[in-house]
């Protein structure tokens, strides 16, 4: 059985740095959002923050509020591994599908404050990231609207990015040997 730690965090937090940190343990990632990503590219739709944010809501409301990882489970499954980092689940239904398919899911709540989430998205520049305020605070309750805060609040632990990367690095690692203890 695979163990599975599922992070959740609102776009900006902290996510891709805590896997970056689980990859150097040789964990596989998988990615929440690169799902969305690729349904919208299948739709011939280019990749926007309006479009994906679409997309992101329309699969929820043809499939439920668990298709992301139905979706993921059949990837998940392709990899020999022994725990896997599933990256920016969004509501609880997420969670509880994964933990009906392998049982060992620990959820991690990342937080960081609104305007270092901001200018972590503006330094980021990925084309579906917002570029004003405005689009920031519609993304961030598109996000909580799809259940996120739930979530986040309902995590076995949160992890604090307010610092420096390596600060964070080091949360994320300690994190990690927590789940993950070695024999």
């Amino acid at each position: 059985m695979k163990r599975i730690i599922a992070t959740a965090g609102l776009p900006g937090a902290g996510k891709g740095l805590f896997s970056e940190v689980a990859s150097l343990f040789g964990i596989p990632v998988f990615v929440c959002g690169d799902v969305i990503r690729e349904e919208t590219r299948r739709r011939g739709m280019p990749l926007t923050l309006s479009n994906t944010g679409a997309v992101m809501l329309r699969i929820r409301e043809e499939d439920g509020p668990a298709v992301i990882s139905k979706r993921l489970i059949p990837k998940i499954d392709a990899f020999e591994c022994e725990a896997v980092v599933v990256e920016g689940v969004r509501n609880l239904e997420e969670i509880e599908e994964l933990r009906r398919h392998y049982g060992n899911v620990t959820l991690i709540g990342i937080h960081a404050s609104p305007q270092t989430r901001f200018e972590r998205l503006a330094r980021r520049g990925r084309e579906d990231d917002p570029t004003t305020w405005e689009e920031f605070e519609s993304r961030d309750q598109r996000e909580l609207n799809v259940g996120l805060g739930k979530a986040i609040a309902l995590a076995d632990e949160i992890a604090i990015n307010e610092g420096t990367i390596d600060e964070f690095q080091s949360v994320a690692r300690a994190i990690i040997q927590w789940v993950l203890p070695r024999e």
